[in-house]
């Protein structure tokens, strides 16, 4: 495979990696997408520190 084959073949597997969007696009992309993931983990952490609060006080209240 010539270097000009494997520059074209790069370039179209990057292409089809980055589903048509440019570099710019596809990072503003996962930005985006990480920025989604932070408020559902801290949705997860309040609800999981809620779910403990209230084992916490079930055993607290077993104890009694």
């Amino acid at each position: 495979m010539s270097d000009k084959d494997l520059e074209a073949y790069a370039d179209s597997m990057l292409n089809a990696a980055l589903g048509g969007l440019t570099p710019h696009q596809a990072l503003l992309k996962a930005s985006l997408a990480d920025s989604a993931n932070v408020d559902e983990r801290a949705a997860a952490i309040a609800k999981n520190r809620e779910r403990a609060l209230k084992l916490l006080a079930a055993i607290e209240k077993s104890q009694d």
